[in-house]
């Protein structure tokens, strides 16, 4: 945040001392974890600088992006194992076996830390909402005021549904919406210990759309050309759209999303794994993932700066060697090879873990050995867009339109071979007895996993795919399982949140 930061409201100035014992006490739910805020303290007053012009709030909104990671979720999920000769934190072993972990707000790569950075990054978006509306402008910045509301509301949207699919009952294809939801925050806070009560999943959703829509009404990419792709563009906004109408089971909304962002060329949007290019960088494990994240492939729609420690080697939980080559070699083609198992890293004893994120590290200062580990996490991207519309058609009985598309993925994956994808084909490689939907449907799901894996987006499917899950000991053996409906797929509200916000805690 640093000289951003002080551009936040007079209020909110005016109130840091208190926010911050405060904070020492977990005793605010929304914006107890506003970054760097002693910054604030650093100047004296006659230098404080409110909110009030066009190009402030536009910076402001370099801080309305949550720099937690989700990726955290795959240590719960299927894909990973129990790894031997890592550090294994408290936090990372109770999440393991889905204990509701009890850390600190500030411990990154927790449930915790990812609910009060988000809810953090909505506080920045509601400071710019709050006052975009009010500011004097002449009409030549009718424009450019609209676009950094949209992209305002965007994010907004965004943080909260990452929350609800993180922290309520939201699999929609077997609920009906009745669960308990998040919090949905319009407006800076202005009380200290301030109660909340839990919509429903419905009901948050409801703001979430209307936010979502309203922000892609008014984005504009107009006035971010030479600001990569760290923000809400309109693609990542279909993207974002794409992704909300899957999730929600608006197959029809979803495809109109995604036909938008993909056009007539698809494959535009995917990156070719089997090129030159990639192949060439499989070589070096830094120009890899520097090449995976590039703001410069159009697959690549948004991108974020996440604080975290899951790309370390040395660190949590990895795939079994064994299961990760099993996974890639999976797959319909008779001497086809997927490019996505290479490079991967060794983990620990027994595990590897797929080259996607470059490992960086911010110092906190230029003599300082102490800083942030973070990477670059890819929000949206082509890719997802392409397996949301072919499952959009499945669901909708489109399967010549389904099998187009996971060719145009199938062209882009596999090499050494002869990857043509039919129907007839598909039909050989699964049981017999299996309709063509459920055939179409396993398929997906396996690409999805092979796509996604090691990039925090696995944990979704579980809970929307009803998937069960067990995971192994250090010697072999189950030693806890989570079932397909299981309550504890559904991550446990905060203890701050509970104590301080009132916020019921979810079924356990």
């Amino acid at each position: 945040m640093k000289k951003l930061v002080q551009r936040i409201t007079v209020f909110i100035v005016n109130q840091i001392e208190i926010l911050i014992e405060k904070f020492k006490q977990g005793a605010i739910l929304v914006l107890v974890l506003l970054a760097s805020c002693d910054s604030f303290l650093e100047e004296v007053p006659d230098n404080r600088v409110s909110l009030d012009d066009l190009d402030k709030a536009a910076q402001l909104m370099t801080n309305a992006y949550s720099d937690a990671s989700y990726a955290f979720t795959d240590w719960m999920s299927d894909d990973f194992t129990f790894t031997i000769g890592t550090t294994l934190r408290p936090s990372h072993q109770q999440m393991y076996v889905w204990d509701d972990p009890f850390s600190d707000p500030n411990e990154q790569d927790t449930p915790a830390f990812f609910w009060y950075q988000t809810y953090t990054a909505i506080a920045h978006a509601n400071e710019v909402l709050n006052i975009i509306d009010e500011l004097e402008i002449d009409e030549e910045d009718r424009a450019y005021r609209d676009a950094i509301k949209g992209e305002a509301l965007l994010a907004r949207a965004y943080g909260h549904f990452m929350l609800v699919n993180l922290f309520s009952e939201d699999n929609w294809i077997f609920k009906n919406g009745n669960g308990l939801g998040v919090p949905y925050i319009k407006t800076p806070e202005t009380k200290f210990l301030v109660e909340y009560t839990r919509p429903t999943v419905s009901e948050t959703y409801s703001d979430i759309e209307q936010d979502l829509k309203q922000g892609l009404a008014l984005v504009d990419d107009s006035f971010y050309s030479n600001s990569g792709k760290y923000h809400f563009t309109r693609n990542a906004a279909l993207a974002f759209a794409s992704r909300f109408y899957l999730f929600t089971g608006n197959f029809i909304e979803c495809l109109e999303y995604s036909n938008e962002l993909l056009g007539s060329n698809p494959a535009a949007f995917v990156r070719d794994m089997t090129s030159e290019e990639f192949r060439a960088a499989k070589s070096s494990t830094t120009g890899y993932p520097q090449l995976y994240s590039s703001p410069d492939l159009p697959s690549n729609l948004m991108l974020m700066r996440k604080i975290s420690l899951v790309q370390r080697t040395d660190f949590a939980y990895g795939i079994d060697r064994n299961d990760y080559g099993s996974l890639f070699a999976t797959n319909v083609f008779d001497e086809a090879t997927d490019e996505r198992e290479n490079p991967a890293w060794v983990k620990g004893q027994n595990a590897l873990y797929p080259v996607r994120y470059e490992s960086l590290f911010e110092r906190s200062s230029i003599n300082s050995n102490v800083g942030t580990p973070y990477h670059i996490a890819l929000a949206f991207r082509g890719e997802e867009v392409l397996l949301n519309r072919i499952e959009c058609n499945i669901q909708l009985g489109n399967n010549a339109d389904a099998l187009s598309d996971l060719q145009i993925l199938s062209n882009n994956r596999y090499s050494g071979g002869d990857v043509t994808l039919t129907m007839e084909l598909l039909r050989d490689f699964y049981p017999a007895t299996w309709t063509d939907f459920t055939i179409l449907y396993e398929y997906l799901i396996l690409e999805r996993q092979k796509e996604f894996i090691a990039q925090g987006m696995r944990w979704f499917d579980l809970k929307r795919f009803q998937v069960p899950v067990q995971h192994l000991g250090p010697d072999g053996s189950v030693i806890a399982t989570l079932e397909a409906d299981d309550a504890r797929k559904v991550l446990q509200i905060p203890t701050s949140a509970q104590e301080v916000g009132g916020l019921e805690p979810n079924i356990r």
